[in-house]
This record gives C-alpha cells, sequence and structure tokens, in this order.
C-alpha cells in the first residue's frame, strides 16, 4: 500500500489526513514547526479535531521536514489559495507547495490537488512547476490528480468522510486509483470526473452558485428595507413553497464563497469573456458590510444619537459562526465603516484569537465588554453563546435608548432595532 503525505495541515488538510491516518499510514506535512508541534501534542487550534480524534488516527504522523515525505509515493496538496488586493487568484502558497513536492518527487509517484482553483491551473501552473524542479516527465514519470476539498469549518455535522467526493486524475487509470483511495476513506462514496478540468470547475462553481444566492438575499435586503418590511418575515412565507432555496442574507466572507468565484471570473476575463452575473453578485456582496454600518448610523441619528464618537460593541469578528477562523472575515468592512463615521468601536469574540486578529487586522478583542456603556452593539457572528442571549442581555450592554442591530436575525421579531 502506497504511502501517502498530506502537504499543508489547516482546516483542509488536518482532517483529511486524519480520516486518512484512521486507516492507513499517512505524513502530515506542514512548514510551520509551531503548527507541528502542537500537533504532535493533540493541540489543534483550528478546533476541527480534539485530542481524541487525533490520537484515533493511529497511522497519521506529523513533520515540518522534507525528509519526513521523501519516502511516500502520493502527495495531497491542501494548501490555501488565497486573492490579493485586486481579487485576483493568488497562487504563491500552491506554487510553492508545488515546489516542496517537486524536490521529492520520484518515478511513479501521484500528485493530488485539493486547493480551489480555476479550470486548467492544475495542468497550467502547478504541473511545470513539478517537472521543473523534480526533472522528470508529466505523465510518463509521474502523475497527477485533482479532488476539490469540500469542508465546512466548524461544522461537526458534514465532516471529511461523510460529504461525497468528487475525484480526477491525469490518465484514466491513474484517475481509477485516486477515486479508490478517496472511496476507501469517504463513507459517504465519489463521483469520479471525466477530467482534471471538470474537478476543478465543479468546485468552482459550487460556491459561486452560493454567492450569487446570497447576493440576490441581500439585494432584496436593501429594497424590503426601503418599501419597510421585514426580510426575515418575507423569507418566511417564501419558504412555504417547497422548492423556494432557503438562503438568507448577511456578509459573505471565509475562504471559499467569497474568494471562489474570482477565481472563476479571472479565468473566464482571460479567455476573452467578461462574467456580467457573477460579478454582479460580488459587487453586491462586497457591499454589505459597509451597507449595514450605514443602516445602524442613519437608525442613531433617527434615535438623536450623535454619531461621532459614539461607542459601539461588534459582537463577533470571525468569518461565521462557531468558528476561530478569521480569513477573509467581512466583519472587518463593518467595523471599517463605524470608523470612518468616526465612531469608536470595540470588538469582543469568544472564539477567535486575540494574537491573530491583531496581527491579522490590527484588532485589539474585549475580552469582557462593560454593560451600559455602548450607544450601539452589532450583532455580527452569533456564535451560540451569543445566540443564547436574550434581548436584555444584549441589551444591557448599551445606555438607555441604545441602538440593537440583528445582522443575522437570529432574534424573534421585533426585539432588535434593526436586522438585515
Amino acid at each position: 500500500m502506497k504511502k501517502i503525505a498530506v502537504i499543508g495541515l489547516g482546516y483542509v488538510g488536518l482532517p483529511l489526513a486524519a480520516a486518512i491516518g484512521e486507516k492507513r499510514e499517512v505524513v502530515g506535512f506542514d512548514i510551520n514547526s509551531k503548527r507541528i508541534g502542537e500537533l504532535k501534542d493533540g493541540i489543534d487550534f483550528t478546533l476541527e479535531l480534539s485530542r481524541e480524534e487525533l490520537v484515533a488516527a493511529k497511522g497519521l504522523s506529523f513533520t515540518d521536514s522534507l525528509d519526513g515525505i521523501a519516502d511516500c509515493q502520493i502527495y495531497i496538496v491542501t494548501v490555501p489559495t488565497p486573492i490579493d488586493e485586486f481579487k485576483k487568484p493568488d497562487l504563491t502558497p500552491l506554487v510553492k507547495a508545488s515546489e516542496t513536492v517537486g524536490k521529492v518527487l520520484k518515478q511513479g509517484d501521484i500528485v493530488i490537488y485539493e486547493s480551489t482553483v480555476y479550470p486548467g491551473a492544475t495542468e497550467e501552473v502547478c504541473v511545470p512547476v513539478l517537472e521543473k524542479v523534480s526533472g522528470l516527465t508529466f505523465n510518463k514519470d509521474f502523475f497527477a490528480g485533482y479532488s476539490p476539498e469540500r469542508i465546512n469549518p466548524g461544522d461537526k455535522a458534514h465532516r471529511v468522510t461523510t460529504i461525497m467526493k468528487v475525484t480526477s486524475g491525469s490518465t484514466p487509470e491513474i484517475a481509477d486509483e485516486v477515486d479508490a483511495l478517496y472511496a476507501d476513506i469517504i463513507t459517504a462514496g465519489t463521483h469520479k470526473a471525466s477530467s482534471i478540468k471538470v474537478a476543478e470547475a465543479a468546485k468552482v462553481i459550487e460556491n459561486t452558485q452560493r454567492d450569487l444566492n446570497i447576493a440576490l438575499m441581500n439585494e432584496l435586503s436593501m429594497i424590503f428595507a426601503k418599501l419597510g418590511i421585514d426580510t426575515h418575515e418575507v423569507l418566511a412565507a417564501a419558504g412555504t413553497k417547497w422548492n423556494f432555496l432557503p438562503f438568507k442574507p448577511g456578509l459573505v466572507g471565509g475562504h471559499c464563497i467569497g474568494v471562489d468565484p474570482y477565481y472563476l471570473t479571472h479565468k473566464a476575463q482571460a479567455i476573452g469573456y467578461h462574467p456580467e452575473i457573477i460579478l454582479a453578485g460580488r459587487r453586491v456582496n462586497d457591499n454589505m458590510g459597509p451597507y449595514a454600518a450605514s443602516e445602524l448610523v442613519k437608525a442613531m441619528i433617527k434615535n438623536g444619537q450623535a454619531v461621532s464618537g459614539a461607542k459601539v460593541l461588534v459582537m463577533g469578528l470571525t468569518f461565521k459562526e462557531n468558528c476561530p477562523d478569521l480569513r477573509n472575515t467581512r466583519v472587518v468592512d463593518v467595523i471599517e465603516e463605524l470608523r470612518d463615521y468616526n465612531c469608536e468601536v470595540d470588538v469582543t469574540d469568544c472564539w477567535a484569537d486575540n494574537a491573530e486578529a491583531e496581527e491579522e487586522y490590527g484588532i485589539s478583542l474585549v475580552d469582557k465588554p462593560e454593560n451600559g456603556y455602548y450607544d450601539a452593539v452589532f450583532l455580527a457572528v452569533p456564535h451560540n453563546e451569543y445566540a443564547a442571549m436574550n434581548v436584555q442581555q444584549l441589551r444591557a450592554y448599551t445606555k438607555d435608548k441604545g441602538i440593537l442591530f440583528d445582522l443575522k436575525g437570529v432574534l424573534p421579531l421585533g426585539e432588535a432595532d434593526i436586522r438585515l
């Protein structure tokens, strides 16, 4: 049985490596030596896996050394694929991971990519790097596969083994081998695509579809706000029809939904097609943070409150609830907009790491907000701890006649002053 290495041990790589480790020998590789040390001690800062789950993966070992993966025959790359400040794909982590694998690549090895990319990236970007560094020839000396990750950070119901896996390979024989590898660990089953490009395209449109559906809800919420109608009431009524899709308005961040569409639009533009609907949805969703902040400001003005110098408490900074992941969180858009209005903004988050928040966004988290101190409370991310609070507990943070903004509509109708 071939030995496997998983390259990159973040939200995607670690759960995959642990699932493989329950069945066979696998080495988890990461360039972050601190991360490797913590994992060896049974600590996962992403909170995706418990100490018990790490121990259960008896075939899993960890290393930050190339020597530790040199004897592997299958390399699975699970590094992040972000966008840059101009919203263009940043393939730097993918290229560097390919260079790393290329240094240990041998005759007959297979390199499988799970990172989100645009159709064609595996064979057009990654494979040439592997060839250059290793000196080997693609589909003669080594082979490639693509099996897009479908991890949902913080979701304890849908785990790596219980989500159907799309697989593909650079030759029919390799496609069969890649599919068999995943079929052995994925209890939900596999779907073998006809080519790597098909698998790449399937991944990138999964989140593009969700992005567009949320964009529609966000645009509807702006329309209904002008009409004086509660969006969540409208959605509850429309949701009584059997085929109405249960999407809701909100901020769209994270490493997938707010990023993946730009990979597809980048490739579309490169081949001479200007995607209109996808980019329109992105514009709507990217504008929701500033829009929500402006709605709060308008409510404060109508309430007779001074905006300049107003103290606002933002509850939640991570990109989604019950997860410590701060990547591409759009809550920062709300914070920056409120600060542009000269508001004094405090941020609290019982899941986020303060050091990471400071490093990534220059935000120092408040551990215990003071009661009766704030002119407004903005409930941005309803972690279970916040969702369990009643309206009296939330309003206790505010001064008399303070504003409560329930971004995601978790409170009963009428208890918050504003919600999307």
